[in-house]
């Protein structure tokens, strides 16, 4: 029996409050403890059951482009530790957001079954399944989550201080992954010399891959996706050479798909080489090779591609500042912020890569310019006698030179 918690105390909603909040959400639900694993499954109408402590904004922005009506949350959404972003783009977005008293739903639900979230006027809620409550929760209506947030803001210095803290351990504990000492195997993949993409499924990784399409015709860099970012380079029509990962969020169509295009899949263990993701890839047939090294995955992807003689290594969708980080709320982001400091120079960001190259022109211009000098040419000539002669002239004199 899981254990029911007490929400933070809520202010008294504001006049007129209770009438905008007054309504009814139905639809089948979809239940996942893993918010990033979920959203793969979820289709417009689905309500969706997370377990998810602080959403994220990467969570967020999938939950919403999956189309969901309401998100039935059964930890805080925001635990008040830092201004995480993931509940104020919910509200936003006009998606009824809950926090639940438990995570009772799990044993009373499955996938598919038709509940109501019906939303009362004093900001509170209940999930109804065939007419049954089953349980309440609390609404997080739009001002109190940016009254929150705006909160968290003003104390951010005790979230400053454990990331810092965080940090110091891993500099204590990962001194192999900062210095460079982690065993690396040999790889079909090629980085000498040439710039990488490294793509991680997070912050705008999808419009930055828009703006990137220049800069990847024009330079062919090696393409690294770390875990879901398999599916966001399938999805905009480019094929990964390397996957990088524990391999629990890259879907299975990525993979097979990726293997069929030469794609090399590198699985990213605990230091004693324990690999959850290893007996995946197994099932399904597929070789890949094992790298035990601490840190998150894309740490490793971005060392591989340094110690491998990479020039420039270009991040889509990772963080690059204090609030990305904070807003991730996990103790691995301290060694992606030192894994940064120690690939130095070679790192940029994807906004930076766009907003500064200037795309060389391509043959296909040059093309349609050369044909259309060519058709002027020819019409000219055809429109002037004496041109006509000419022309006829060089032609009687290129067939004898021929023979």
């Amino acid at each position: 029996m899981a254990a029911t918690r007490q929400l933070p105390a809520r202010s008294a909603p504001a006049p007129g409050l209770a009438r905008a909040l007054d309504r009814e959400v139905s639809g089948p639900v979809k239940l996942g403890r893993k918010t990033k694993l979920l959203v793969r499954h979820l289709i417009p109408g689905d309500i969706a059951v997370i377990d998810h402590r602080d959403i994220d904004r990467v969570s967020a922005e999938d939950l919403i482009a999956a189309g969901v009506p309401a998100v039935l949350n059964c930890r805080h959404s925001s635990s008040g530790s830092y201004p995480n972003q993931g509940p104020q783009l919910l509200v936003e977005a006009g998606v009824v957001l809950v926090d639940l008293l438990d995570d009772s739903l799990f044993g009373a639900l499955s996938d598919g079954d038709p509940v109501t979230v019906r939303v009362g006027g004093d900001g509170d809620a209940e999930v109804l399944y065939r007419g049954s409550r089953l349980v309440r929760g609390e609404v997080l209506d739009l001002a109190r989550v940016r009254a929150e947030t705006e909160a968290r803001r003003r104390e951010v210095g005790e979230a400053l201080e454990r990331f810092a803290h965080n940090t110091i351990e891993h500099m204590r504990e990962e001194r192999e992954l900062l210095a460079g000492r982690i065993e690396l195997p040999r790889f079909k993949t090629d980085f000498r010399d040439r710039s990488a993409l490294v793509v991680v499924r997070g912050v705008d990784h999808q419009r930055d891959l828009r703006a990137l399409r220049p800069f990847i015709r024009d330079t062919r860099p090696v393409i690294v996706a770390v875990d879901g970012g398999a599916d966001a380079l399938l999805h905009a029509g480019l094929r990964p050479d390397m996957i990088v990962g524990d391999m629990d969020s890259a879907g299975e169509s990525a993979l097979l798909a990726a293997l069929d295009g030469g794609t090399e899949l590198v699985v990213h263990s605990y230091p004693d080489g324990h690999a959850p993701g290893k007996h995946r890839l197994e099932e399904l047939g597929v070789p890949f090779k094992l790298v035990p090294a601490p840190g998150t995955s894309q740490d490793v992807a971005m060392l591989i591609a340094a110690e491998k003689g990479a020039r420039l290594i270009v991040s889509v969708g990772s963080q690059f500042n204090l609030v990305e980080f904070l807003d991730r709320n996990r103790k691995g982001m301290s060694s992606t912020f030192l894994t940064r400091l120690r690939i130095g120079e070679i790192l940029v960001d994807a906004k930076g890569v766009s907003r500064l190259y200037r795309p060389m022109p391509g043959l296909a211009p040059l093309a349609i310019v050369m044909a259309a000098g060519l058709i002027a040419m020819v019409a000219i000539v055809w429109m002037t006698p004496s041109l006509r002669d000419v022309v006829d002239l060089l032609w009687l004199k290129l067939e004898l030179a021929l023979g």
